[in-house]
């Protein structure tokens, strides 16, 4: 299975937070699944620890080819087809991140993980 973390899934991931569900911890874990991270949640990430609404995550900000490298995670760029879809989504949801992460799963493929249940409106599959 070909699986997009969220942001929030990533850091849970991480620091084996216990709100991560434990289908999406199974899933993470298991190493026939490729586990993609989109350059938007290290943008986001990168966002919230400037403006201090949450701590800097270590390595991940640091140097996140090694720290996604070391998790066996790939990186996911972003293209200018997905740019276009994430800004053409027609969604009542305007967070940027989650429309662009969403435009990223339906183009590629992937199956998003995440506890937001806004993506349910969206033509994305969902797993928590």
């Amino acid at each position: 299975m070909r699986l997009l973390l969220d942001t929030h899934t990533i850091l849970w991931a991480m620091l084996n937070d216990p709100k991560l569900s434990t289908p999406a911890r199974l899933l993470i874990e298991d190493s026939s699944n490729e586990i993609f991270v989109s350059v938007i949640c290290i943008w986001e990430i990168a966002t919230k620890v400037r403006i201090g609404k949450m701590p800097e995550p270590g390595d991940l900000l640091r140097d996140p080819h090694v720290a996604l490298e070391r998790l066996g995670y790939r990186d996911l760029p972003l293209s200018l087809s997905h740019a276009r879809l994430g800004g053409s989504l027609v969604h009542s949801h305007k967070d940027p991140f989650d429309r662009m992460l969403a435009a990223q799963a339906i183009l590629e493929g992937l199956t998003l993980v995440s506890i937001d249940s806004v993506f349910d409106d969206l033509p994305v599959p969902r797993l928590w």
